[in-house]
Parts: structure tokens; sequence; C-alpha cells
């Protein structure tokens, strides 16, 4: 009987490690001591392209992939100020005239069951209606179904704005994972992804999650998504936040908990 005892309590005490979180303040003190941490400085939150096709405007900057007609990764700064409760007319998708080989057309999208999911979300660029029309491009735009994009998607940008005023700003890096094989729509055979991922970072560095949702409605929980974001690394072959001091970078990758952000 005490054998047994002894066991479980050295299981209970193994999985207790096993999800012990990372301690943001102990983070803060490393990027602060690092030898690259400045706080003049401006910090490249953008990841790593796998097509060196790398595009910027006012609203967000992009990594496009021709093969797959959409961009592999939109990236943006989020904070209050990007957000109001102005009502703006809402305007149709056209093609990024940016991109040297051209976004993909919006009749692709045309009579298919999947909407225009916008990757950095038009509620997160409402400080002038211009920033607004610019999530109207194309390339910021990802084939999804109706439910997904207004269920589990919506349920997720609503909670990524939430954290961007609770924790007084956050970096956002978001897209469909891009593979082989991928079911594609229209003329120009735009990829439907099977998942869809979103990584976040505050802008103290201290705390990162990742999340991977598989393209369909859920009702589940948000955080029953998060995944460790060397797993979604895995995935699309992409790096995340690499600016970050290596050893802060790698803790804050590896980590698969949750408790450091407010659901």
């Amino acid at each position: 009987m005490m054998k047994n005892i002894k066991f479980l309590l050295l299981i209970a005490i193994m999985q207790f490690l096993s999800c012990k979180q990372i301690n943001s303040d102990e983070i803060t003190q490393e990027i602060q001591q690092s030898s690259t941490y400045s706080e003049d400085s401006t910090f490249d939150f953008l990841p790593t392209s796998t097509s060196k096709d790398v595009y910027s405007n006012d609203a967000y900057s992009f990594s496009y992939k021709e093969e797959y007609e959409q961009s592999e990764w939109v990236a943006y700064e989020l904070t209050k100020t990007d957000m109001s409760t102005a009502d703006y007319k809402r305007p149709y998708f056209n093609q990024d005239k940016s991109v040297t080989t051209k976004s993909a057309d919006w009749r692709n999208f045309k009579n298919t069951k999947y909407n225009k999911g916008h990757l950095c979300p038009a509620a997160d660029r409402k400080s002038s209606y211009e920033m607004y029309e610019l999530t109207f491009l194309t390339s910021n735009a990802s084939p999804q179904l109706y439910d997904f994009n207004a269920g589990i998607w919506n349920r997720l940008e609503q909670k990524v704005r939430f954290w961007a005023e609770r924790y007084d700003g956050v970096y956002v890096v978001t897209g469909g994972v891009l593979e082989d094989g991928l079911k594609t729509i229209g003329s120009e055979n735009v990829a439907v992804p099977n998942y869809f991922y979103k990584v976040i970072l505050t802008k103290d560095k201290a705390n990162m999650i990742g999340f991977l949702v598989p393209h369909n409605d859920s009702k589940k929980p948000l955080y029953s998504f998060v995944v460790p974001v060397d797993e979604i690394e895995k995935m699309t072959g992409i790096d995340f936040f690499s600016a970050l001091p290596d050893t802060i970078e790698d803790k804050l990758e590896a980590n698969k908990g949750y408790k450091n952000w407010k659901f």
C-alpha cells in the first residue's frame, strides 16, 4: 500500500513539474540584461519568410507565397489605439498591387463555400478608415468556412484584442498552415488551409502564446488550442520572433502553458 502511495505521489510531482509555468518576471529580467536589449530600440517582430517575398503597408507586413496564392503570415503590432467603435462602411476586397506576382483575385472565392477570411482583422485596424481599408486586400485573406470564420476564429480575434488592452500592446503573427496537398479553389488555385495559427507576444516580451486551430468550427474553450510555438514552427518552417535573445526565445517557444494569460 505504501509503495502505491509513493508511486502516485511521484507521478503527481512529475505532472506538476511538466506543467510549470514560465515566470514572466524572470523573463523580463533576462531580456533587460541581454546585450541586445535597448529600451529605445525598435523591436523587429517580423518572422522569417520561406518565400523571401515580404511586403509592408501601414497596417501590417506579410510574406506572400505565390504557389498558394496567399500570405504564409501577416504580422502587426496591436495596441488599444488601433481599436475603436467607429462604424466604417465595409469596402470590397481588392488585389494587392504591391505584390509583384499579383495577389489572388477576389473572384476565386465567388460561388464557393469559403469566405475571404481576414488574417489581420478589420477590427484591429480602426484607428482610421485608411488603415481599416488596407485589411481588405487579398494579400490579407485566406479561404475560411463561414462557421469557422464567424465562430472559433472570431472568438480568438476578440481575445487577442482583449489582451492588447490588458497587457498594453501585443505583437501578432497569423496565417494558415500552407503545405502540399491542400484543396484549392478558383482559377488561380487558392489553397484552403487545414489549420490556422496565431502567435502572440506581449510588448514587454515576457509572455508568448501559440494557437493551432483546425479549420472547422468548435465550441471548445480557446485554451484547448494552445500549443508550444515550437510546434507551429515545425509545421510551417517559420521562425517566430527571432530577434529575441536565443535563450529567451527558446524558453518562450517551448512553453505550452497559458496560466500567464487571462482567458
